[in-house]
């Protein structure tokens, strides 16, 4: 465990922040990942910063102001104390197993301890690795720009994620399908380790390896399955557990991830890799936010059931340590049972209804059958439902709907389990699960517009809207408000 001043990056000016690095990744060895430096972009500036995430971390403020580290946090220096490496994964692409992959233009930089306990730093876009793929390494602006606010987004909602400091930009030229100018965000995790780092060692027969990870992983963010009679099948069942705990958040949030890819899927149950995601507007089951993703593997409605295939493949991975296929497979049992109660129980505090009856599971169901067929906002149905009185006429909810009738039958059936509900709990109950802003694809893609032109002003509100997503933010009515027409159009894919 090594401490370094941060200051020591080339700009003595900022005052000094310590930081104490572990690094305990890089223990595992070379045959987890490769060491080399981050490729320096030219004339960085900054894009975004999370002031907020930076005082979690512990950081000195004024530091996350400074030219130290705008240089630091773009990759052109590299931070006293760190050791940057990239990590070899594999997994399974569209359920087609895709071989070796990696961090392909990312670079961890290390593991520093800070308030929140250990946390890794990692550089998304930092340029070529030996697992680039023919890619470059690079990330652009527009997706950096959305990661950064998504991850960020997420975490204001309550559901586990990765985080971001910042994102940096530069105008050097990235081609996609058009030319468009690099950017870094700096990614913050417990850990960045995925189901396909555990898929790559058991494909290639390096169960030496494999077990290593797995001690490395049980150790660290597992401890209580070191006590079971078999701790990797513990293992096994500890991530089901979370990953249908992440897959209830997801839903009731109306959260499509687009590239729910076996290498995009974390071991802690933490949403990581923000692709072509989305929250959607009109209430569509089947949507599919990824312009890629030709055969609606990912749709909204399918990701429960994609999460159960990743584990599966996460489970194939660990039978070399489990050794018994029966004991490996009643160990993803309970993410049959978890999923479904943890998403009713979210829906039913977003429905305001602190305890559970015994009809409730219809009341849920009726929702999403009634919202799905109007088409109705799925942001918006929730907050304005938050004003929905079994008594009073709730018009500005009504008027969502152009089946009026089939509203009317909804709402005589939420009035009435409304009866015995003590208002005030649900009141409070609502207001604390059904939010007012979410980042839609054209907020996302105003900030970004502006932000081609170094206007950042976009990205700094968005980012204040989105950090506390449940208040109110007097003036800024038009984010909550209904998606404009040309919306529909924004095609997001893999490509970034």
């Amino acid at each position: 465990m090594t401490s370094a001043n941060l200051s020591a990056t080339g700009d003595a000016s900022p005052p000094a922040t310590t930081l104490t690095w572990n690094n305990s990744f890089a223990q595992l060895g070379g045959d987890f990942y490769t060491r080399l430096r981050p490729q320096a972009l030219p004339d960085p500036y900054w894009v975004g910063r999370s002031r907020s995430m930076a005082r979690e971390l512990g950081l000195d403020s004024a530091w996350l102001e400074s030219q130290a580290a705008l240089e630091a946090l773009t990759g052109n220096n590299v931070l006293p104390g760190a050791d940057p490496l990239a990590s070899v994964y594999s997994g399974h692409q569209f359920g087609v197993w895709a071989g070796q992959l990696g961090d392909g233009r990312a670079l961890l930089l290390g593991e520093i301890e800070t308030p929140l306990g250990p946390r890794e730093i990692q550089l998304k876009g930092a340029g070529k690795t030996p697992y680039s793929r023919m890619g470059d390494g690079r990330a652009v602006l527009r997706s950096s720009i959305r990661e950064f606010l998504c991850s960020e987004a997420m975490h204001g909602l309550g559901i586990p994620t990765t985080r971001a400091l910042c994102v940096t930009g530069s105008d050097a030229a990235v081609r996609r399908e058009e030319i468009e100018t690099a950017a870094v965000v700096t990614r913050i995790a417990p850990s960045f380790i995925r189901f396909g780092h555990f898929e790559h060692f058991s494909y290639n027969d390096q169960h030496a390896q494999l077990k290593a990870l797995a001690d490395y992983v049980i150790d660290r963010f597992y401890p209580a399955c070191r006590e079971a009679r078999q701790p990797y099948a513990a293992l096994l069942e500890a991530v089901s557990e979370k990953t249908a705990h992440l897959m209830a958040a997801w839903q009731a949030a109306g959260f499509c991830h687009g590239v729910m890819n076996t290498d995009n899927m974390s071991i802690l149950g933490l949403t990581i890799d923000y692709g072509p995601f989305q929250f959607l507007d009109a209430f569509d089951p089947g949507h599919i936010c990824n312009h890629s993703d030709t055969q609606g593997r990912y749709a909204y409605n399918k990701q429960p059931n994609i999460a159960y295939w990743n584990l599966f493949c996460l489970g194939q991975a660990l039978l070399p340590l489990i050794e018994d296929q029966e004991q490996a497979l009643a160990a993803l049992e309970p993410y049959k049972t978890v999923f479904p109660e943890a998403l009713q129980a979210r829906m039913l505090a977003k429905l305001g209804l602190p305890d559970v009856q015994a009809d409730d599971k219809a009341l849920v169901e009726n929702t999403f059958k009634l919202l799905a067929s109007n088409k109705v906002d799925y942001t918006i149905f929730w907050r304005r439902l938050n004003g929905f009185m079994a008594q009073s006429g709730h018009e500005p909810l009504r008027d969502l709907f152009f089946d009026r009738e089939s509203f009317n039958a909804w709402a005589l059936q939420y009035s009435e389990r409304l009866t015995p509900v003590n208002q005030g709990l649900r009141a409070d109950l609502m207001l604390k699960n059904n939010p007012k802003f979410v980042l839609r694809n054209h907020l996302g893609e105003e900030a970004i517009r502006a932000a081609k032109l170094k206007d950042f002003s976009g990205v700094d509100t968005l980012l204040a809207l989105l950090q506390a997503p449940f208040d109110e933010h007097p003036g800024h009515d038009s984010f909550a408000g209904f998606p404009p027409d040309w919306a529909a159009s924004i095609e997001i894919s893999c490509s970034s």
